[in-house]
């Protein structure tokens, strides 16, 4: 199983096959073992027949707001998602995926991807061009609906929008090693990675941002994998700009609205420099994962470089300031973030998972920075009564300090999630 794994991790994680009159596990078992993209360079021109279609239904009630998460109090529809794949002709692949979502009553259709992607570049390389999910950190190319718990972590919330996707280039390599080693390079226009404007007349890089990645994992016997990952991202517009105290009321007002109702495809805190570390373990007795696995997973993300360059000027030249600045805890300029996860599937049908995380942030408040901590703690049980139905209920504990609504601490979420149509292999 291992090695099919790691043999998946080679092949492009959104690229299907043509061969729709074969079930989708023997699809998927045929990409695994493939290994590579020149296997798939045979198609003959595109037909109708050949497109996939999909649809992902994701429906829930959850009892509170939390901070930051896009879902909200209530009923209401996740990233429900439609998509279109194909093999455009034997040098690329296409894929077009929709999102529909509700907040507080009003619905929202955005698109999450719309790329072209090399299939027979030589040597290992592919490129990738158009709206897709960056491959930063070990979640964020994933999408939603493959989470094991209903909200990705606080550190993806305040830092990545919840999750990454942008119009840019991705430029990717795989290594001839006998371990799995992946590096790439991206650009992105970023504009959901923008620093906030509070004058109006900041002019921002029309690319803003630029990431480079690597992965590189293994087995360990016949039973287990790992996988780890660094990450940077560079985001040339994500340093603060100075306020002008006639709109800081304005812009405090704005910031509590963003807090109470939590719904932005923004990142809440930015910064120039990004780092992110995670790792990956999984298990199956003898391999098979199928009826019984254990996934094992932890990131940490530090964002640096934020603040406003006026103001730390100040409190260098000001002993009292300085002081002032320390005693509050936020004489750092980062802000940082980590979690840890852990997934038990102990039957075909049932699954349970506990993660902890932990986010330090600075809230910029007149001229100083307010520090801001948020611990959350979920538990999130899954019935699959197969491998494209999940029915899941979500226990979180949210316990946190100098953001506006620390009031909700306890929330319950209840989730379905539906697959039909063509289904792409989950990633590792």
């Amino acid at each position: 199983m291992k090695k099919f794994q790691l043999a998946s991790r080679a092949v492009s994680k959104d690229i299907t096959s043509r061969l729709t009159t074969i079930s989708p596990s023997k699809v998927t078992a045929a990409l695994i073992m493939s290994g590579a993209f020149p296997l798939l360079s045979f198609a003959e021109t595109p037909t109708v027949s050949d497109v996939n279609v999909s649809a992902i239904l994701d429906g829930y009630y959850q009892s509170e707001d939390r901070l930051m998460a896009e879902r909200s109090k209530g009923f209401g529809i996740g990233e429900t998602e439609l998509a279109i794949s194909a093999n455009i002709d034997d040098m690329f692949y296409g894929k077009l995926t929709t999102v529909f979502e509700s907040h507080d009553g009003e619905s929202e259709v955005n698109v999450e991807e719309a790329f072209i992607q090399t299939m027979a570049l030589p040597n290992g390389f592919s490129v990738r061009a158009g709206r897709f999910l960056s491959d930063i950190g070990y979640l964020n190319n994933q999408h939603l609906h493959t989470d094991s718990f209903t909200s990705r972590p606080s550190a993806y919330r305040a830092f990545l929008g919840n999750h990454y996707f942008d119009d840019g280039l991705r430029v990717s390599y795989i290594a001839p090693t006998d371990l799995y080693w992946t590096m790439g390079a991206e650009a992105f226009s970023g504009d959901s990675l923008r620093a906030e404007d509070e004058t109006g007349e900041r002019e921002f890089d029309s690319t803003g941002v630029y990431t480079l990645f690597t992965k590189i994992g293994g087995d360990i016997g016949v039973e287990s994998s790992w996988q780890f990952g660094l990450s940077y991202l560079r985001n040339e517009n994500g340093l603060l700009t100075a306020e002008d105290h006639d709109e800081h009321d304005e812009h405090d007002e704005e910031h509590e609205e963003h807090d109470e109702h939590g719904h932005s495809h923004s990142a809440a805190y930015t910064g120039k420099n990004t780092f992110v570390a995670d790792f990956v373990y999984k298990w199956a007795p003898n391999g098979n994962y199928k009826y019984q696995h254990l996934t094992l997973s932890a990131e940490y993300f530090r964002v640096s470089d934020f603040m406003v360059p006026e103001l730390d000027e100040d409190h260098l030249d000001d002993d009292h300031l300085e002081e002032e600045h320390h005693e509050e805890g936020s004489g750092n300029d980062y802000h940082q973030a980590w979690y840890v996860s852990g997934v038990y599937q102990f039957s075909p049908n049932w699954s349970a998972g506990l993660r902890y995380g932990k986010l330090d942030t600075q809230l910029l408040h007149e001229e100083h920075f307010d520090k801001q901590t948020l611990k959350e703690t979920e538990f999130s049980v899954a019935w699959h009564n197969s491998h494209f139905s999940t029915v899941r209920v979500e226990f979180s504990h949210q316990s946190n300090t100098g953001f506006e609504n620390a009031d909700n601490d306890n929330v319950i979420t209840l989730q379905y999630v539906m697959a039909l149509g063509a289904h792409n292999a989950h990633q590792f």
